[in-house]
């Protein structure tokens, strides 16, 4: 059962991209993705991307060449959206302090966006693994460090939230959650493929990364789809290191 082209392996890349997809439609359906714009074009590409990729490698035509190059060129869209996406969740948690909300996603779209060409350089110059299959041994090099950044971004809000005791939102919470196990597991399974891990068992890390995500694409259904909580202000006071007062100050040096 866990081997490649098996039922389960079609069945872990198809169907959560399919049920991604009847995700999508009914968040347009709720008027949903105007709350969540840059989650809805992730949800599509991701779910496009994935299902080209399935037939770019069941069809036999397709070569092996072809197939990466593909990939390769979804990873870079995917990662624009993903740090983009990373800065929505961000604006809405910060949504009742709008200069520092605005800031932050600002500079964590120019970052992130920054950081993915970075490192597309840094892949393409890195050491080779495999000299025989360089793209590939290229793209697991990628997939590792936009992974690493895309943790370390969430992080950083899931630490300065909770900092700030801020609450979430059951949409933001489970989108945030998502993407953070997302990215955890797949940061460790690239991490081992770039080192040249497992390489007569690299289905099984394959195996891992599609239930990963298809168990991630659930989360999203559960916590978009059932009905919104009113969020209730903790009793615990904001620290000292008024967050108010840092957003009056950006507020009063952007209206300079």
């Amino acid at each position: 059962m866990l081997q490649a082209h098996s039922l389960l392996w079609h069945y872990l890349w198809v169907a959560p991209n399919i049920f991604f997809l009847v995700l999508v439609t009914l968040l347009w359906r709720r008027k949903l993705h105007k709350q969540f714009p840059v989650f809805f074009a992730f949800a599509v590409l991701g779910s496009v991307e994935q299902l080209t990729l399935y037939a770019a490698d069941v069809i036999p035509s397709v070569s092996g060449e072809t197939f990466w190059r593909v990939f390769w060129a979804g990873l870079l869209l995917e990662s624009v959206l993903k740090f983009a996406l990373v800065g929505e969740i961000f604006a809405h948690v910060f949504g009742a302090y709008p200069a520092v909300a605005k800031i932050g996603k600002l500079t964590m779209r120019g970052v992130g966006v920054t950081l993915v060409f970075a490192a597309t350089v840094a892949a393409a110059y890195a050491p080779i693994d495999n000299p025989n299959y360089t793209i590939i041994s290229r793209a697991h090099i990628l997939e590792q460090t936009i992974f690493m950044i895309e943790c370390g971004l969430l992080l950083f809000i899931f630490l300065f939230a909770g900092y700030f005791r801020l609450a979430w939102s059951n949409w933001d919470f489970g989108i945030a959650l998502g993407l953070s196990i997302s990215a955890c597991v797949h940061l460790a399974t690239w991490a081992v493929m770039a080192n040249g891990g497992l390489p007569e068992r690299r289905h099984l890390l394959d195996f891992l990364n599609m239930a990963t995500y298809h168990a991630c694409v659930l989360i999203w259904f559960y916590y978009l789809l059932v009905p919104q909580k009113i969020a209730v202000k903790p009793a615990v006071p904001l620290p000292e290191n008024n967050l108010e007062l840092w957003n009056r100050e950006l507020e009063r040096l952007l209206q300079q």
